[in-house]
């Protein structure tokens, strides 16, 4: 019997393998990467029964043209995606994120593109096949480690599935990829490298996401932010979510991807309940930073948590 796979019709702007990532590499210059958006990752897994830690497609802006080849597979997309299913007598079926759906042999998946945000995802039931580097297949194209020898798909490549022939199950959920007016947090440790006045204009003003964004990082541009100490600094550990601003005084967010040293001063740190907006925030948005305090970043915290677990539990 020929293995189930799709073949990739048109590979999108960056589709990659992803999991919840590869930890306890730092030491070795490897970060975490994995599924930007945590929770539409998660829920896409949940939505087809799969574990947590199962692969999905990570696609941004444009997605994939995907045709399946020997096999039927139960699938869902999440994100604020415009999807077509392309039946394999060319009926057109407008997709819905959040609802499971069923694939036969020589049927397409056409992920048109994200809408006012990024990262989209699709899982299927079972995963997809994928090279484990360290504990993870997460593709980190930097380093090429991750399934596909660590590069985003390109076209007439294979994607193979786990999963055999399988009976539909139809789920769905009523979920909303809301914003929030501020993206809150922590002071960096190289905080009081900035005059007051910086501090100020850091927490007060608007700054714009860049073009130069990706998932290693996110570029910024506003006001310029003075350092009044050093503008570089020995290089030192980084985690995701930090703030560095370098020579120039525009900050830079490192994100999934970022590297695992760095020398520019920390003004701040995302906090982790926020991350999930911040990653979906596309070129031309508008960010207002917001400090808080770690106990209340931790609550932030456990609340994200309890609020993903309520929503997988509803589709459990």
């Amino acid at each position: 019997m020929n293995k189930a796979y799709f073949e990739i019709l048109r590979p999108g702007i960056n589709s990659t393998l992803q999991d919840e990532g590869r930890a306890n590499q730092y030491h070795i210059g490897i970060p975490f990467s994995g599924a930007m958006d945590k929770r539409n990752y998660l829920i896409s897994n949940c939505l087809v029964g799969n574990k947590s830690n199962i692969a999905s497609l990570e696609f941004a802006y444009q997605g994939p043209l995907l045709k399946l080849k020997f096999g039927n597979v139960t699938a869902a997309i999440t994100g604020n995606v415009k999807f077509n299913i392309i039946r394999n007598n060319s009926k057109i079926e407008e997709g819905n994120c959040y609802e499971t759906f069923y694939l036969n042999p020589d049927d397409q998946i056409d992920i048109i593109s994200t809408n006012r945000s990024v990262y989209g995802y699709l899982a299927v039931r079972g995963g997809f096949e994928g090279e484990y580097f360290w504990g993870s297949c997460s593709v980190n194209i930097k380093a090429k480690i991750g399934a596909n020898g660590g590069e985003k798909y390109t076209v007439n490549d294979k994607l193979y599935l786990n999963q055999k022939e399988n009976e539909f199950n139809l789920k769905k959920i009523e979920y909303l990829n809301s914003k929030i007016e501020f993206i809150r947090v922590l002071k960096g440790t190289n905080f009081n490298y900035f005059s007051e006045k910086t501090k100020k204009i850091f927490f007060s003003s608007e700054f714009t996401v860049s073009k130069l964004t990706d998932r290693m990082g996110m570029r910024l541009s506003g006001p310029t932010l003075e350092n009044i100490v050093e503008p570089n600094i020995r290089s030192e550990g980084l985690i995701k979510g930090v703030i560095q601003v370098p020579p120039d005084g525009n900050p830079i967010i490192m994100l999934s991807d970022h590297g695992s040293i760095g020398g520019y001063p920390k003004i701040g740190v995302v906090i982790s309940a926020d991350y999930d907006k911040l990653v979906q925030l596309t070129p031309g948005t508008i960010i207002k930073f917001k400090s808080i305090e770690l106990s209340e970043a931790e609550t932030l915290f456990k609340i994200y948590n309890m609020e993903t677990e309520n929503i997988l539990n509803q589709l459990k």
